[in-house]
């Protein structure tokens, strides 16, 4: 066996007398830089902590209504307009870039429950508790300036009356059909006041429908069986019914992965919990000797599922008897979602007076927004440009927040550009050393949400570890161990 060993003259390192300088070894290649790591790290520090100091996310509030918002609508054809409908009947197109109302279409005697709007932006569908569908010609002029809105307003062109409250409306990608979810999934046609066609897989209310956005023929629905089924107009019958654990509140399909979908459930739990004297008061929420919580679930084919323990579940659409992911955070029910653009992330609104936004296959949420004004998000948008975020509110309120908070508005000079670009690079290059993590997840929460976080994780553990003692406890194999990803879905219904 042959060995290598490194072998040094004592002459080459050592100092014949004390006063002689220590003799340093160097490499003088310019090309190699001793201090990289270091300098990059206090850098990859800098870079986090100056996130923090420059973090602003909201960017203003758009009032108006009279009454909770209670949904919203994107314009596919003005970069700048959203439509927002609220429970007194009143419907809005705002101009963001001015946070000022464009026109109103008044009509609807009960509360708007669904927005749409046509591929070319050019018609405007609502549908609300009134038992009507009214379709509005939108203006043309979304960034008007002056006072006088006169000409600029909306006119109605259609109202279709039907025999039951409509609780969600959905356009087609690239087509003139949109979908009603009510008794029954109708679908209509622009031209005609009769549902071309009608679909029912149970006698359950439809409480969301939404179209596929890369199958124009495809639509996903959720009714208050606690069902997700999946239609397709070609057939004459569903395709595919998902039975859950909790009722399904709302779904959004992913952009870019068109056979993925997140969905929503909500829940509303009453039972009796004794806490000796801790008593925790977030908004609505009581827990304490009795308690009635909202909880949310998220549902998404390769993205998630909301469910009464607060998490959002990721689901593959080909496979859908156990979830990707599991994302966490939220304490109270999620009351809606919208996914970015670019399919990588997701905005959600909670009861609990908070926005958060998640990676598409995140654990945790990367963002917490929330003020002391805003009370429980109803609806959330992300813009269609994916730059911001628009929330509607039970205070009455559209607001509007930056994507990402610490980004610079305004037009950035070439240097400044790749100033950003290289400190969000150091920044991503040390983001798993203990320093740098800690500050990138660091987020202010308001108290009521913070308690309510922390009791959430000791009923968890404590939950975790009763069923441990009674698995030790038992015989073999007779308490088999349930994953997180399998606990909310029932069976699926082909």
């Amino acid at each position: 066996m042959k060995v290598k060993v490194i072998s040094r003259s004592t002459d080459e390192f050592t100092r014949e007398r004390s006063n002689d300088l220590q003799r340093v070894f160097r490499n003088f290649d310019p090309s190699l830089r001793t201090q990289e790591k270091a300098v990059e790290y206090v850098r990859a520090l800098n870079a986090a902590k100056m996130d923090k100091i420059f973090a602003r996310p909201f960017v203003g509030a758009m009032d108006g209504h009279i009454d909770s918002v209670s949904c919203m609508a994107k314009n596919p054809n003005h970069l700048k307009g959203i439509f927002s409908g609220s429970m007194d009947g009143d419907i809005r197109l705002w101009d963001l870039a001015s946070r000022r109302t464009i026109c109103q279409f008044p009509g609807h005697h009960g509360a708007v429950r669904g927005l749409t709007a046509s591929t070319d932006g050019r018609i405007l569908v609502s549908c609300g508790t009134d038992c009507t569908v009214r379709l509005w010609n939108v203006p043309l002029a979304t960034g008007m300036e002056s006072d006088d809105l006169s000409d600029n307003s909306a006119k109605q062109l259609a109202v279709y009356v039907w025999k039951n409250a409509f609780w969600a409306v959905d356009h087609q990608c690239d087509g003139n059909l949109f979908a009603t979810a009510g008794a029954q999934v109708e679908i209509w046609d622009h031209n005609r006041s009769q549902p071309v066609n009608s679909f029912e897989w149970g006698k359950d209310t439809v409480i969301s429908v939404r179209f596929n956005p890369g199958e124009p023929n495809v639509l996903a629905t959720s009714a208050s069986d606690r069902s997700i089924a999946i239609y397709d107009l070609r057939m004459s019958s569903p395709t595919t019914k998902l039975i859950m654990r909790t009722k399904t509140n709302s779904i959004s399909w992913n952009p870019m992965e068109p056979m993925n979908f997140t969905a929503f459930l909500l829940l509303e739990i009453l039972d009796n919990v004794w806490l000796g004297s801790t008593v925790l008061l977030l908004h609505d929420i009581v827990i304490g000797s009795a308690f009635c919580w909202h909880f949310g679930i998220a549902i998404y084919m390769d993205n998630g599922q909301a469910n009464e323990d607060c998490n959002c579940y990721s689901y593959d659409a080909r496979k859908l008897d156990e979830a990707k992911c599991v994302h966490k955070d939220h304490v109270s029910a999620v009351m809606d979602i919208d996914y970015s653009p670019t399919g990588r992330e997701f905005v959600t609104g909670s009861y609990d007076r908070t926005i958060r936004i998640f990676q598409y296959n995140g654990g945790h949420s990367r963002e917490v927004y929330h003020t002391k004004r805003m009370q429980r998000v109803f609806c959330v948008k992300f813009s269609s440009d994916g730059s911001y975020v628009i929330s509607g509110s039970d205070d009455t309120n559209l607001r509007l927040w930056k994507a990402n908070a610490s980004e610079q508005l305004g037009v950035l000079l070439p240097r400044e550009r790749k100033n950003h670009e290289y400190r969000e690079a150091v920044k991503n290059r040390y983001k798993h050393l203990p320093e740098v993590k800690r500050i990138v997840r660091h987020r202010h929460l308001p108290k009521p949400i913070f308690k309510a976080s922390a009791l959430r994780r000791i009923m968890i553990d404590a939950e975790r570890k009763k069923d441990e003692r009674r698995r030790a406890h038992s015989a073999p194999g007779s308490i088999p161990r349930e994953s997180i990803r399998k606990k909310r879905i029932i069976k699926e219904v082909e």
